[in-house]
């Protein structure tokens, strides 16, 4: 290859790489050839192999020792069929184990393994406190005792699986629609809802602190802003920054962990949990960001369904879900229109029964949660879009309704179990409008960025956040949303 620049020639002689081969061997060698239970039951060979997991069961029979492992790739465990005197010192219920022998199924038909060599790798030590037995079934409340240990239990094992699959799904659902995601920042100095419920950053580190003031000539009270050179918080949601990514990519989300600094340990609230957050560019109004959602809600409980199937059913068991109860919730979900109101006629509906609630719903605010449920109970369960809320009750960035001053084209979806899954809106894209409600919130010099957005190629763009342990809440038909995520965290909670 070649190429003239001025008078100089330049030539390339290239060379075709493959990059298998010219890795050492050693790197391809290096994995031992282990079968994961998930692989043994979805191939089918049967032969000579090799496993390793954590045992689940233990059960004797004269001379042998029948071995209950799993390996955490699948909900099925694997028997290991032991002979007696091959069994190694300490072996128990909990430890960790690797062995081989020869895969076949025995004479009832399942799936075993007969082992010619087991090792022990790691002892339980079950009388030091390790709080889970063999085929015990605990409360909710006991696991979250130990969550650095609740994800060696079958159910919560099989919760994070699902969990993955959702992550995975979403991805999948919205790359193939177009939509490209974005990393937003964890340190963000907005607060996006505008609730004054952020928790705010800064070094952990009296020294660092007095050497960047003294450095900086910084007052005292400032140290607050020392190191960012202002107040810094962990994001509460990643909109604004997605508005801005919008404006060139056009479609866009997130996926990732939000904070929020409230006092809550309700069974639908976390300090710390994950969102997908979606933004559109060149929207029309309300209604396309509620098909987005819909279209994106459906077709993620599909496809969840139809390829989890096996996990999903081992998990309602392992809980004691009611299985029929709960696909019926989702199938109306997946046959049924969503519904459309506007808050007036939501709040009419509530008015009329306010005597049902411990909190009489006010007029122009938000809806409490037992509000929330109740609407979709009395839409015979079928999700319900809530259109047209009063402007004080929604952050400045929304757009005013035409010809309702006093309304923001904003939406909340409300679902079984969990009442509000998604909030969203359309974003007041009139410049001068967006400049008169910073001002009026005073943070016309800290978004002067946002504004700025305004003006050079604008358009109009809108979007929508889902709580994805909320989501999975719903599809799961999970109480308590502490039970959907690995380490929870909520007020005067922060284990690990």
């Amino acid at each position: 290859m070649a190429f003239v620049l001025g008078k100089l020639k330049f030539v390339f002689r290239c060379k075709k790489i493959s990059f298998k081969n010219s890795l050492p061997k050693r790197c391809w060698a290096s994995f031992p050839n282990i079968s994961t239970i998930n692989s043994i039951y979805t191939s089918e060979k049967f032969g000579q192999i090799r496993v390793e997991g954590w045992i689940i069961g233990i059960r004797k029979l004269k001379e042998l020792l029948f071995i209950d492992v799993s390996d955490g790739s699948c909900p099925k465990k694997l028997q290991l069929t032991v002979d007696k005197n091959k069994v190694p010192k300490d072996l128990s219920y909990g430890a960790s184990v690797k062995a081989s022998g020869l895969l076949q199924t025995n004479k009832n038909n399942q799936i075993e393994v007969l082992v010619d060599d087991i090792k022990l790798v790691g002892k339980c030590h079950l009388n030091d406190g390790y709080p889970f037995a063999q085929r015990t079934p605990y409360n909710p409340n006991h696991d979250r005792e130990f969550i650095h240990l609740r994800p060696r239990t079958q159910p919560f094992s099989s919760l994070l699986r699902i969990r993955h699959k959702i992550f995975l799904t979403f991805n999948e659902l919205l790359d193939s629609d177009g939509f490209f995601n974005i990393n937003i920042p964890v340190l963000t100095t907005n607060d996006c809802e505008g609730g004054g419920e952020v928790f705010m950053v800064k070094p952990d580190n009296n020294s660092l602190i007095k050497d960047m003031i003294k450095e900086n000539k910084i007052e005292k009270q400032n140290e607050d802003e020392v190191f960012f050179g202002s107040k810094t918080y962990l994001t509460v949601s990643g909109q604004l920054h997605l508005e801005a990514v919008s404006r060139a990519l056009k479609k866009v989300y997130s996926l990732g962990p939000t904070f929020r600094a409230e006092n809550s340990r309700s069974r639908l609230h976390l300090s710390e949990f994950y969102m997908l957050e979606a933004e559109i560019a060149f929207i029309n109004n309300i209604n396309d960001i509620n098909s987005v959602i819909e279209l994106l809600l459906k077709k993620s409980i599909d496809k969840i369904l139809s390829n989890y199937s096996e996990e999903i059913q081992s998990y309602y068991k392992l809980t004691g879900i009611k299985h029929e109860e709960q696909l019926n919730i989702l199938n109306r979900i997946l046959n049924e229109n969503f519904t459309t109101i506007t808050y007036n006629e939501a709040f009419d509906i509530l008015d009329k029964k306010r005597n049902l609630f411990k909190q009489y719903p006010k007029k122009d605010e938000t809806f409490s949660k037992e509000h929330e449920l109740y609407l979709v109970e009395y839409n015979n369960g079928i999700p319900i879009f809530i259109v047209e809320w009063p402007e004080k009750s929604k952050p400045f960035y929304m757009k005013s309704v035409e010809n309702l001053s006093d309304k923001v084209e904003a939406v909340d979806l409300l679902c079984p179990n969990v009442g509000e899954l998604c909030g969203g809106g359309v974003r007041e894209d009139n410049y001068d409008i967006l400049k008169q409600k910073l001002m009026k919130e005073n943070l016309d010099s800290k978004l002067d960025w946002y504004l700025q957005l305004r003006n050079f190629g604008n358009v109009r763009t809108g979007g929508f956040g889902m709580g994805f342990e909320r989501f999975l809440q719903l599809l799961l038909g999970i109480t308590n949303i502490k039970d959907t995520i690995p380490f929870p965290r909520w007020p005067h909670n922060c284990k690990l």
